[in-house]
């Protein structure tokens, strides 16, 4: 099935741009409720797999093991922008795990967030490998495979325990067997999966009813991660970051991940939204996010007008002057 016109961008009145992509929401059935292009397109997670590779850990008991508060799970399931509060959660939790951050594979970076990365460099000027927005994940799979006393060196390889774990824990809760997950190198260096849209948009709904996980002690690990994210939503992704926008809203749970993907979903509606944006970008995900609540007729209009607050359709130049607009496309199709 052909790709969807899912947002356009003009200047002058003079369309500029034009993105295409594909939307999947589904039900607790776990069948397409709605959908705007191919459904079952096959996307790589990229970083919203996150939620669920926090999972293993927390359902073996890490964060009682090593004494958790809620903002360190969720730092675990982020994409961060090492803005100082990232910064001073992820290295209580290196401490409190007893490993330095030069057990991370992921490379050593500068903060993603602008007034960061300045201050960053006039005040400190070196990379860090803490710094990395993925380096939360990383202390969480670290501190899980010390805990089982696994081999620290190998925590990213796809053959270690812990990561053929994660695995096997996001097949289950999206409804699919392992060997329908192929797996590519994420950019921090772990395993990234590639899978349909619908089984995506299933694990997520997973995430905000985990009363349809069978397996209890997995349903009480999603109850842990997805509270923590709700609880310290700045801390999933940073200042005027669509998915912390989202999660200040109790009934939502939402991550995003790179190139362009994005899930979330709906507790009470009990539906498992995810989208990819074909050209990678993500300045459309607020556009997108917006769209969709609309044509749900989502019960909580403050969460769109905080969308729209935040992420304004104007689009303005670098003196903060009007030039044009971003105006979605799609129509949901039942």
């Amino acid at each position: 099935m052909d790709s969807a016109l899912l947002v356009k961008e003009y200047r002058a009145g003079v369309m500029e741009c034009a993105h295409y992509g594909h939307i999947c929401i589904t039900d607790e059935h776990g069948q397409v409720a709605y959908s705007v292009g191919n459904p079952h397109f096959r996307a790589f997670t990229r970083s919203s797999a996150k939620p669920f590779q926090a999972i293993p850990g927390i359902r073996a008991g890490m964060d009682h093991h090593y004494n958790l508060e809620a903002h360190e799970i969720a730092i675990m399931a982020s994409s961060h922008r090492s803005e100082p509060e990232h910064i001073q959660v992820l290295e209580h939790l290196a401490r409190k795990i007893g490993l330095g951050e030069e057990c991370l594979v992921c490379a050593p970076s500068y903060p993603l967030n602008e007034e960061s990365r300045n201050n960053w460099l006039r005040e400190q000027g070196e990379k860090r490998r803490i710094l990395h927005n993925c380096s939360g994940k990383h202390l969480g799979i670290l501190g899980y495979s010390q805990m089982k006393k696994l081999d620290l060196d190998t925590y990213a390889e796809p053959g270690h325990p812990v990561q053929r774990e994660i695995l096997e824990t996001l097949a289950g809760l999206a409804g699919i067997k392992e060997n329908e997950i192929q797996l590519g190198t994420d950019g921090c260096g772990f395993p990234v999966f590639s899978l349909p849209l619908s089984a995506l948009s299933n694990a997520y709904l997973k995430l905000a009813c985990p009363d349809l996980i069978e397996d209890e002690s997995t349903r009480i690990a999603v109850k842990t991660i997805t509270s923590a994210m709700n609880q310290h939503p700045l801390m999933v992704g940073g200042t005027n970051r669509v998915d912390s926008v989202l999660l200040e809203d109790d009934n939502i749970v939402a991550k995003g991940g790179f190139k362009g993907v994005f899930g979330f979903a709906l507790k009470k509606e009990r539906l498992g939204i995810t989208f990819k944006v074909l050209d990678g970008s993500e300045e459309e995900w607020a556009s997108i996010a917006q769209s969709i609540l609309k044509q749900l007729n989502y019960s909580n209009p403050k969460t769109i007008a905080r969308l729209a607050e935040v992420f304004p359709a104007d689009i303005r130049n670098d003196a903060g002057t009007l030039v044009g607009r971003m105006d979605s496309e799609f129509v949901l199709h039942s």
